[in-house]
């Protein structure tokens, strides 16, 4: 399985930019999925899987087609008491590349 947080690959997959207006759902067919087990979130997706770490999981967690990146950056800043910016800049990040590979949609 690939980390939820691997660098993405060159793009040209045609998805808008991650922005704080952006609002994430996942693709069709795509879920996010605790492994009571392995005690370990991860991404479902057709004919693929990806392990989330706990950065990831805090953030997909979150992701219900109606939230905003926005909302979910300011919410995760002050769950973790942590500087927005440094939030912002995480969850841009991964969110564009989870749309990158089609993870993720983003309107």
């Amino acid at each position: 399985m690939a980390s939820a947080t691997a660098p993405a690959t060159a793009s040209g997959s045609g998805s808008e930019p991650a922005t704080e207006a952006s609002v994430p759902r996942f693709a069709r067919g795509t879920r996010l999925q605790y492994d009571r087990i392995r005690e370990q979130w991860f991404v479902q997706a057709p004919e693929r899987a990806f392990l989330a770490d706990a950065t990831a999981a805090e953030i997909l967690q979150l992701v219900n087609g109606k939230r905003s990146l926005e909302q979910i950056i300011t919410q995760l800043s002050e769950h973790f008491s942590a500087p927005r910016d440094v939030i912002a800049q995480d969850v841009l990040r991964m969110a564009q590349e989870l749309a990158d590979r089609q993870v993720l949609l983003l309107a």
